[in-house]
């Protein structure tokens, strides 16, 4: 198993996307020597196992660093638009995108890879469908995203 397998939810999603749950201080290192050049976080600072330096961290890494705290109990299509902004902003840097458990994360990834990379129903799903079926306000999220990103 590599280093990046043990992050937990980890996902490689293409050549240049991987999510995943929380990384630990050690975790950002192998993600800075796996060639990720930015991060994207989009958990609260409060969230199960967060690091307070994290933007520090990995900067230091040498990594871009953009924090976008999503609650939990109210994503917002905001949010999501100002995700797309960000990730277009990356180009075409290879990026790993993380929240606390890689829910908030798989949400966003599937309206990311569905409106803005274009891919079909199925593979715009990886790896949402292998983390959870959303449910409450992130199905919501979702069904406002497909009407608003038509």
């Amino acid at each position: 198993m590599s280093r990046l397998e043990e992050i937990i939810n980890y996902y490689r999603v293409s050549d240049k996307i991987a999510t995943s749950g929380q990384p630990t201080k050690e975790q950002f290192g192998a993600i800075a020597t796996a060639g990720y050049q930015a991060v994207v976080n989009l958990a609260l600072p409060s969230s199960d196992k967060a690091l307070a330096d994290e933007g520090s961290l990995v900067t230091s890494l040498g990594m871009a660093y953009f924090h976008l705290p999503v609650v939990w109990k109210a994503p917002r299509l905001e949010d999501v638009k100002l995700f797309f902004a960000v990730m277009k902003a990356f180009g075409n840097r290879p990026v790993w995108v993380h929240c606390a458990l890689n829910m908030r994360v798989s949400c966003f990834m599937y309206l990311y890879q569905k409106h803005v990379l274009q891919l079909s129903e199925e593979q715009a799903q990886y790896p949402m469908n292998q983390i959870w079926q959303p449910e409450g306000v992130w199905h919501q999220l979702i069904e406002e995203g497909k009407k608003l990103f038509v």
